[in-house]
């Protein structure tokens, strides 16, 4: 399962429409995770036009986005938590890991900063935001690929020059 995982892409000030170099990473997508900050409703139905979108709320969305504050999924048998904000970096492991004790992997953003860190049977992984690098060198998203239970791959991926 080809998984292309996004956070913090918050239009329409960063996000008039999918970046042509975000789009072609979502063509071919079997899932799309959203990790909070889309800002307004469209984006999550721009990115319904390519893949069917799972999202949580982040402290930016407007009231017209109507996702929950944590989300646990099944993909291809992984199980998978997301939240926005995982807090402060110190203990960020240790808090997820309680926060979702049956998830092998936990996707989240807030930070802007591209993270894939594991430990404790736990894998967590920020990818970034496309349109709102902040102090890194690139806009990023994340491709995950989940096959029988595994996380197989996770990459983060440059989207902007």
């Amino acid at each position: 399962m080809r998984v292309v995982a996004l956070s913090d892409t918050h239009a329409p000030r960063r996000w008039r429409s999918c970046p042509p170099r975000v789009a072609d990473h979502l063509r071919g997508a079997d899932v799309i995770l959203h990790a909070g900050d889309v800002c307004v409703a469209s984006v999550l139905a721009e990115l319904a036009a390519y893949a069917p979108v799972h999202a949580v709320k982040g402290n930016n969305d407007g009231p017209d986005v109507t996702a929950p504050e944590t989300l646990e999924l099944t993909l291809d048998g992984l199980r998978i938590g997301m939240i926005h904000d995982s807090g402060p970096a110190r203990g960020r492991l240790a808090r997820l890991r309680r926060r979702f004790p049956e998830a092998g992997l936990v996707v989240f953003g807030h930070s802007h900063v591209p993270l894939d860190e594991a430990g404790d049977g736990l894998r967590i992984f920020n990818p970034g935001s496309p349109t709102d690098r902040r102090r890194q060198p690139h806009g990023t998203l994340g491709l995950l690929t989940i096959d029988d239970g595994v996380l197989r791959e996770a990459r983060i991926v440059p989207v902007t020059p």
